[in-house]
């Protein structure tokens, strides 16, 4: 059988308890799960704050010393404000003193007793049975049953757990905050206060077992009224020096945030804190600060009978130019999130999905250097501090705060680590005022660690964190940029996408490499291919010198925007070109199919020709290039491309079928254009149809593509997951993308819609809706007349 040293009981504390804020609010919340009608209040009384009580220790212990001048300096030293019977107790005891040991004893024992904290409630309180039954039991499951047997109740209606704690080390909130700890307390029916004094300090006895401390309740003196309950902690000995400021501090921001400050103030849970019997205000949220943010985003997880949905609804209100009000509502289905949050990866299961649970967000965004005065709040620099104040997106539970999201030196949802890369709008979390709210019944498990220092880390909250994410990071700042591009005559500022640029030329470089070790036979299209790639890097290297040329002429907007998006279009069509190219020639190693590697390769270098010849605008110091249309055989290029992705389709199963006219259709056009166009589609396919092929053991991925001459169109469809009609036209944008974060660039469709265009074309993803997903699956590309070659 185990043994526990008393100390053990000390260090549990240190470790659980790491902030006089998290002792607080552990006490706090305690007071309002022993359903406090009048909430918790909190007293300071402080007579000698421990800062001067220290310093005047030391001077006491030194070698000469003037009792007389030093009781003088005592004297001096306590606070007036405190209240009047500590401050003669203590007097009486420093006065009393007529040598340096004496004086040491009596300041030791005055500063022990007349400085305290009270936390008191009217709750239930408890007997002396609980006392013994369940206070002095660290980790006590009274009531972590009752949650238990709530969360069981679920399905019957019921809504809120019965306590907010359940871990049972509340009581070690008291021992972080002084060495010392008296508990009064009764139920209605008890006719005496039942007492319990425990002096922390005994635990520090390095020999001492934890049974041999002797803690016993006791009874004490008869109840003022005999209906009264509650329970009041006196807490003695303060290990932390408090003064009024830092008291009015807390107030104004830990305390604060506590409970739910986006709730109207008169619903709140009711937090008192009294300096020496004067009230300290605990600051609450001006809702006219949020009236007056530049853009929001609020929204919400819920279940329907096809899975969770998550609703936002977006607001632009003042972006730094003329627009009008924007608002865009966006529902976000299952096989979004699904594609969104689990991907193919792997990383998060999809049942964390379907576990974790609904929950409500708001974030209110704040561009600061536009922030004006509001006549209700103040002028500009009042107006600045608050939004500071309140800085963060907070996260709270049942109405209470979960710590530490939404603190100074926490970035839970990443934002800060996003903004650094990133120009335009820069989503960090100083500018956002905004909360999440969760609940213990409805979103079981979202635990905290033990230490209350945020949640436990686990697949519910991966996806929880992620769905933020996605929401905040990816969808508000898609929204933000779509309302640039309609109302800002300028280009989209894409300039985060060159911090990319390097990363996707080495893996398009590392490619080729490997390229040329495994295809051998095919040295000669293979030192093409390196000659086009090394003629690629030479633009990519004239451009970013042009780009920061563009900048230290402190002339970033319209030229590097445009440049900037060129030399992520770029990188990212070469990175995917030779690594789909090489994951290929990987599935055929050990093969005898030349004519497979030769259409691979073939394809490969039409569309590197044409990344060669796109990327020539990107040098400024040269004529841009101009793409060279030929004249080819549609059909044939189209077999060619997906022959090189006849691996892929067998490893995912994929059954292709090509529906072709009766006749030759030949084009002239840019092959390098139509092979991306078709690439792009195809890379999107493969993931979104082995994604549905991970969870549907029955699915039988497919492919159908069409070509039509009256007009002249290709029709791509497929059965994946398919897209949900509000998307119809948003797949198109830059950057636009429900893939998992990992492979979530959004470049394809938009460079794809590109190429169409450059033809004098459209790519559209039809409106006809799948009967089986409700949600549209179909891509028409259509060229016109003077294309086809008759």
């Amino acid at each position: 059988m185990f043994k526990i040293c008393a100390r053990a009981v000390l260090e549990l504390g240190a470790e659980l308890i790491s902030s006089d804020v998290i002792a607080f609010y552990e006490l706090i919340k305690n007071a309002f799960d022993a359903e406090s009608p009048s909430g918790a209040e909190i007293r300071f009384e402080i007579t000698l704050r421990r800062n001067h009580y220290l310093k005047l220790r030391d001077r006491v212990l030194q070698a000469s010393v003037d009792i007389n001048q030093l009781n003088s300096d005592i004297e001096n030293a306590l606070d007036p404000s405190a209240p009047p019977d500590s401050l003669n107790r203590f007097r009486e005891a420093i006065q009393g003193a007529r040598s340096s040991e004496s004086l040491l004893e009596a300041l030791d024992n005055a500063y022990a007793a007349e400085n305290r904290i009270i936390v008191s409630d009217e709750g239930s309180g408890m007997s002396r049975q609980d006392l013994i039954a369940n206070y002095l039991v660290i980790g006590t499951a009274s009531r972590k049953r009752a949650i238990d047997a709530a969360l069981a109740k679920r399905d019957s209606g019921e809504t809120r757990a019965p306590y907010l704690g359940e871990k049972g080390i509340g009581r070690l909130s008291a021992m972080r905050l002084g060495d010392r700890l008296a508990v009064k307390t009764a139920k209605t029916e008890d006719k005496h206060f039942n007492l319990l004094n425990i002096d922390w300090t005994a635990f520090n006895d390095l020999d001492a077992m934890l049974d041999e401390i002797n803690v016993v309740p006791e009874i004490g003196e008869a109840k003022p009224e005999r209906g009264w309950s509650g329970t009041r902690l006196i807490i003695s000995s303060l290990s932390s020096d408090w003064t009024h400021d830092r008291v009015k501090y807390l107030g104004e921001h830990d305390f604060a945030r506590l409970t739910d400050p986006f709730e109207d103030a008169k619903r709140r849970p009711r937090i008192a804190i009294f300096w020496n019997g004067n009230r300290v205000p605990i600051a609450h949220m001006d809702r006219h600060l949020l009236s007056h943010a530049h853009a929001s985003v609020k929204g919400r997880l819920k279940y329907k009978q096809t899975g969770p949905v998550l609703k936002c609804t977006f607001e632009a209100l003042n972006l730094g130019f003329e627009h009008p009000r924007e608002v865009e509502k966006r529902e976000l289905s299952f096989p979004d999130l699904e594609g969104s949050i689990t991907g193919t990866s792997g990383e998060i299961p999809i049942s964390a999905l379907s576990d974790l649970g609904p929950f409500e967000f708001e974030a209110y965004w704040y561009n600061r250097q536009r922030l004006g005065r509001i006549d209700s709040i103040g002028d500009q620099n009042v107006v600045r501090k608050l939004q500071r104040r309140w800085s963060g997106v907070l996260l709270f539970r049942d109405g209470f705060r979960v710590l530490p999201y939404g603190e100074d030196d926490d970035d839970w949802l990443a934002l800060d680590r996003r903004a650094l890369g990133s120009t335009g709008y820069l989503l960090n979390k100083a500018q956002f005022v905004g909360r999440v709210t969760i609940s213990r019944l409805g979103n079981p498990l979202l635990i905290d660690q033990t230490n209350r220092e945020g949640l436990r880390v686990c697949p519910e909250q991966q996806t929880f964190v992620s769905l933020l994410q996605l929401a905040i990071q990816s969808q508000l700042r898609d929204f933000l940029r779509d309302v640039q591009r309609r109302y800002k005559d300028q280009p989209l500022d894409m300039t985060e996408a060159k911090t990319d640029v390097t990363k996707l030329e080495k893996r398009a470089k590392e490619a080729l490499r490997q390229i040329k070790k495994m295809a051998p036979q095919s040295s000669e299209t293979v030192e093409e291919l390196q000659h086009t790639f090394l003629e690629i890097k030479e633009f990519f290297d004239n451009a970013q010198r042009r780009i920061e040329e563009i900048e230290s002429e402190n002339r970033q907007m319209v030229q590097m925007a445009g440049v900037g998006l060129l030399v992520e279009v770029v990188a990212h069509e070469l990175a995917r070109s030779t690594e789909n190219a090489l994951a290929a020639l990987e599935a055929l190693r050990g093969k005898d199919v030349p004519e497979q590697i030769a259409g691979l390769l073939e394809s490969l270098r039409s569309e590197m020709k044409s990344v060669g010849k796109r990327i020539r605008v990107l040098d400024p110091l040269s004529v841009s290039g101009r793409q060279r249309k030929e004249i080819f055989n549609l059909g044939t290029l189209i077999d060619d491309i997906l022959s090189g992705h006849e691996i892929q389709f067998a490893r995912h199963h994929v059954r292709l079928k090509v529906t072709k006219p009766d006749r030759v259709v030949r084009v002239r056009a840019v092959k390098g254009m139509i092979v991306q166009i078709l690439e792009n589609l195809i890379s999107n396919s493969l993931y979104w149809l082995d994604l549905r092929s991970q969870h549907e053991p029955d699915f039988k991925p497919r492919i159908d593509i069409t070509i039509d001459t009256s007009p002249l169109t290709i029709t791509y469809e497929d059965n994946g997951r398919g897209i949900a009609k509000e998307n119809r036209e948003k797949v198109f944008r830059a950057f636009f993308s429900l893939k998992e974060k990992s492979k979530r660039r959004g470049l394809g469709l938009f460079i794809a819609r590109d190429c169409a265009e450059y033809h004098g074309g459209t790519l559209i993803l039809d409106e006809h809706v799948s009967g089986e997903t409700d949600r549209l699956h179909r891509f028409v590309l259509e060229l016109p007349d003077e294309v086809l070659v008759s």
